[in-house]
């Protein structure tokens, strides 16, 4: 409509907001950019304008006119070498600045060689537009958006790497006692992984924890003061309880169980 000017905006027509907490960055998919179209920038973004590839123009929040050397092929030239569709000249890729969620599982394995999972959240952001131009420069884009699975899929090796490092040379049971450690090692390493991206890492929190359920149970008796042995005579105790076999005290306290014999009772009451 003429006297109208085109509006670039992350806004849908019925105000829905494209770039979610899962987006980090957004190609605006209209080919149809212009000299005088009017950019628009939330507060919570930044916007990269490229021509041919090449970076135009870094913006922060507002609204601009963008001023282009060029204007679109028309007319039979247009119809000529290009079958009436006008080429990409112009692209506004989108970054959200907010603090978004990374998220990484994958296991581990300890010194026994014990299987291990771990989940590792991060919050991290684009602080400035020198960090929005890196990640328009190296992050890769197929299609129009880069979510936060992608760079979840980036980070993984980096925190598996760092996890491993640590759990590999550990006990099992005495890998909660280096969480620090594997925590500042994360933050070291992904640190100077993301910064190629233009991302800035905020903060980590990690987890790291037997696969095995009988495992995990078998640590918690242990951290009751229980010795090895008597770790698994009491989880084996409680699994027969659990099935409603009788001598389930027996096997807790260790003592025989003797069948239609009142011995039986009299050695498990007094062992407890």
């Amino acid at each position: 409509m003429a006297g109208i000017r085109q509006v670039i905006s992350t806004l849908t027509q019925d105000g829905k907001e494209l770039m979610g907490p899962n987006v980090l960055a957004y190609h605006y998919p209209d080919n149809t950019i212009m000299n005088g179209s009017l950019l628009t920038v939330e507060s919570n973004h930044f916007a990269v304008l490229k021509s041919r590839g090449a970076i135009m123009d870094v913006y922060e929040t507002g609204q601009y006119t963008i001023k282009t050397p060029d204007r679109p092929i028309i007319g039979t030239f247009q119809q000529a070498f290009f079958g009436g569709n006008s080429p990409w000249q112009y692209e506004v890729i989108y970054i959200n600045r907010a603090k978004l969620i990374l998220e990484v599982e994958g296991i581990a394995y300890s010194r026994e060689m014990a299987e291990m999972g771990y989940h590792v959240s991060c919050y991290v952001h684009v602080d400035t537009k020198d960090d929005a131009l890196r990640l328009v420069q190296h992050m890769p884009m197929a299609g129009h958006y880069v979510t936060m699975k992608e760079v979840d899929a980036y980070a993984g090796p980096v925190i598996e790497q760092s996890i491993n490092k640590i759990v590999q040379l550990t006990e099992l049971e005495r890998v909660n006692e280096k969480m620090p450690d594997i925590i500042e090692l994360v933050k070291d390493h992904l640190q100077d992984f993301l910064s190629v991206y233009g991302l800035t890492l905020n903060d980590v929190k990690a987890l790291v924890f037997p696969k095995d359920e009988r495992m995990k149970e078998l640590i918690s008796l242990r951290a009751f003061g229980l010795s090895e042995l008597d770790a698994v005579r009491y989880y084996t105790a409680m699994v027969m309880a659990q099935r409603g076999i009788v001598s389930a005290p027996n096997m807790a306290v260790g003592k025989p169980y003797y069948i239609g014999n009142p011995q039986m009772s009299l050695d498990a009451a007094g062992a407890l």
